[in-house]
């Protein structure tokens, strides 16, 4: 993808096994990305926090800029392979809904802006297609969502503030 390995950290929801924590970190080495730390989160977050599986702070232009190149095909899909059930994913040993656990997103943070990509269960191939081609600069504020009714892209708080 790089030249030099992208940096990133990781913050977990307490319910991530091991099993798919080691499959989150290796996905992301498979496209250039070299986990510096992995944490665990804290039970506590505000209420206007998304419920996500994993938050990956990284340098998020450079990441979604190399995610197109031929050498990480095979890597990309595996990443959205693992983005598809670990959004389903909990660890058994916590107990859960007979139902299953809450589908959550994973979510991408860039390291310099705070701005925040949520990858949510099911998104549609042309999401991620759009994904790579993405200008980050056109968003002040985030989360961005893909929008499959306008299949787009969006950040509600960009559009109300302007």
């Amino acid at each position: 993808m790089t030249d030099a390995p992208l940096p990133a950290e990781l913050l977990l929801d307490r319910d991530v096994s091991d099993d798919l924590r080691r499959e989150l970190v290796s996905a992301l080495e498979g496209l250039g990305v070299h986990t510096a730390r992995v944490r665990r989160a804290v039970d506590h977050r505000g209420a206007a926090d998304i419920p996500w599986i994993m938050l990956a702070s990284l340098p998020l232009q450079a990441f979604l800029s190399g995610l197109g190149a031929e050498a990480v095909k095979d890597s990309y899909t595996a990443f959205k392979d693992v983005v598809r059930r670990s959004s389903r994913a909990a660890d058994p040993a916590h107990g859960t809904d007979p139902a299953g656990p809450a589908p959550r997103p994973l979510v991408l943070q860039d390291r310099r802006t705070g701005l925040r990509v949520v990858l949510e269960p099911g998104l549609p191939g042309e999401a991620y297609e759009q994904l790579l081609g993405l200008d980050l600069a056109r968003f002040s504020e985030g989360p961005l969502h893909y929008d499959s009714a306008q299949g787009r892209w969006r950040s509600e708080l960009d559009e109300a503030a302007g």
